[in-house]
């Protein structure tokens, strides 16, 4: 499968950030392109900035919480109903609350584990049906470079993303003879709004951070690989981060 052939794709949490420049990137390269999101707000206006790429035909807007099963699988179903079947999976929507173990509250926690991972399991078991149907496809979870570097204050952040690690490598082991492709992307540090402990975009001191659009490449560049080959793990770094000491 090429990048360049008219793809379905679906992209959660897709109204802003990493999602949003995956999107684009996608649809840039001629797929149409599905996007998630919980706010009615970042939805409108990131399907507003897509449909001046391509227009409103290649592009479908979904409210919907991926922690929610029953969203999840009305989203998948709304994706093959208007476009006719699905190719992609890009599974971005992520939460990250920074506090110590002794500070969390149990709410806190299981909204990062039930975002970053179960919210993964939800949308990949109700994907894969459709994917299979297609003859194969694609399944790629973007995960963070904390998950091999765990740090204070991101115990729960740290465990959902190295879980999830763990999740992509068994999948893809699973579906591999169906012509699933199953990947996992691990950016470090990333100018986004996604967190406090994230810089904003536009924020000159993160001008060292990763752009979205670097993110997002790796995530198209995946998808032209051919289907002979499965480079199931891709970790992303600064190239020239702060000096330490």
């Amino acid at each position: 499968m090429n990048a360049s052939s008219g793809i379905v794709a679906i992209v959660t949490g897709g109204s802003r950030g990493i999602g949003l420049a995956t999107a684009r990137a996608l649809i840039e390269t001629g797929a149409r392109v599905a996007i998630t999101a919980t706010s009615d707000e970042t939805l409108r206006a990131a399907a507003s900035e897509l449909e001046t790429l391509a227009g409103a035909e290649a592009v479908l807007p979904i409210r919907a919480d991926v922690r929610q099963q029953d969203q999840v699988e009305q989203a998948i179903e709304t994706v093959v109903q208007r476009f006719g079947g699905l190719d992609v999976l890009v599974n971005n929507a992520g939460v990250g609350i920074f506090r110590s173990v002794t500070d969390m509250t149990a709410t806190e926690w299981h909204r990062v584990i039930e975002t970053n991972l179960t919210g993964v399991f939800y949308c990949c078991r109700a994907a894969l049906p459709r994917l299979r149907a297609r003859g194969g496809g694609w399944i790629i979870n973007i995960s963070s470079l904390s998950s091999t570097g765990p740090f204070a204050d991101g115990a729960a952040y740290c465990a959902s993303k190295a879980g999830l690690n763990a999740f992509t490598e068994a999948l893809m082991q699973e579906v591999r003879q169906d012509g699933v492709r199953v990947a996992c992307v691990l950016p470090g540090s990333v100018r986004t709004d996604f967190s406090r402990r994230s810089s904003g975009p536009d924020d000159p001191s993160a001008s060292w951070k990763l752009a979205p659009e670097d993110v997002a490449r790796a995530v198209a560049e995946l998808i032209a690989f051919p289907a002979r080959s499965l480079p199931s793990r891709i970790e992303i770094r600064p190239s020239q981060p702060p000096r330490k000491g």
